[in-house]
């Protein structure tokens, strides 16, 4: 644990590349990777649909405080990930994970550190502020989880999303964590019929994840990644694959059957072309790191499904 403070601690190689500005910039975006935050507002975006159904309106300064929240905690995860998958080699200049800003020398260690640290004060700010006016101690919990589960995805001593459990977590954390957190603060209360909103939503975050494993499946094996997909290997991991999004659509259809949604969930059916081009891709890849190519199918199946579950609850009657 000491060398993995120090090296965490290291400054730029010196063999490190002298960047402009410019190059900065580009360097700390891909770092920071602001395309992935839209993948919050379908969770936080929801539970605000939720709030305003039972406030009758929408509680648009808050929702926003949330997002702002949730945002500097999907960095924390991000470059988390990238430092410790650094740090303990599995993600190297020859493999598809990461971003890479480290293994190239635009950033260091040392600054991925203290833009961690940073972001965890902010979130935790954010955090008690808005504990604090909507008056849910409990709600403690859940942020001390999901900082925990930010952390320690690839940390050790923990490192649970290399044994295997990334998908867990990600559905515990961008489902019930998000979509029942930011339901409590923005409705000053905690819903029941949130948990039943909140799998689908979970589930579809953790298909992206699995979805992202699928390519690595030989190279986390190698590099001593345990995750769900090279556990089960790759047969059963299609297998898995093709029965993930039948099971998140009949959990959307039963949120009708029950009388919580609208009509509009159905419209989610209409991404089946998405989810089967996906699957024959699998089906047919030669070798799985092509799939790498192929991930924004998986994000625009969460995407519409996530905005369709949205519709469905602003449209209920």
């Amino acid at each position: 644990m000491p060398s993995i403070l120090s090296r965490a601690l290291a400054g730029k190689r010196a063999d490190a590349p002298r960047l402009t500005g410019r190059q900065r910039f580009r360097a700390w975006w891909l770092a920071l990777r602001p395309p992935f935050f839209i993948v919050d507002l379908i969770p936080v975006g929801l539970g605000g649909a939720l709030a305003a159904r039972d406030l009758g309106y929408w509680p648009w300064g808050i929702f926003t405080v949330v997002m702002i929240g949730c945002f500097c905690l999907h960095i924390v995860a991000n470059i988390a990930n990238d430092l410790f998958d650094y740090l303990e080699g599995v993600d190297t200049e020859d493999t598809i994970g990461g971003t890479h800003v480290i293994q190239n020398g635009w950033i260091s260690p040392r600054q991925i550190s203290v833009a961690i640290l940073g972001l965890l004060a902010a979130t935790l700010l954010i955090g008690w502020g808005l504990i604090a006016w909507s008056g849910q101690d409990w709600l403690w919990g859940p942020v001390v989880f999901a900082i925990f589960s930010a952390i320690f995805y690839v940390a050790p001593p923990i490192r649970y999303g290399c044994r295997g459990y990334g998908e867990l977590f990600v559905c515990l954390n961008m489902g019930f964590v998000m979509v029942i957190g930011s339901y409590a603060v923005m409705a000053k209360g905690f819903s029941v019929q949130s948990l039943a909103f909140a799998l689908p939503v979970g589930l579809m975050v953790a298909g992206i994840l699995y979805y992202q494993s699928l390519p690595e499946i030989e190279t986390d094996l190698a590099a001593g990644k345990r995750t769900l997909a090279n556990i089960l290997g790759k047969s059963k991991a299609e297998l898995v694959f093709r029965l993930w999004w039948p099971a998140v659509w009949v959990l959307m259809a039963n949120l009708w059957a029950c009388g919580l949604v609208g009509w509009p969930v159905f419209l989610g059916l209409l991404t089946f072309p998405l989810y089967w081009r996906a699957c024959r891709l699998i089906r047919n890849a030669v070798d799985w790191l092509e799939l790498d190519r192929h991930g924004h199918l998986v994000r625009k199946l969460y995407l519409i499904n996530g905005a369709c579950l949205i519709a469905a609850v602003i449209w209920w009657r």
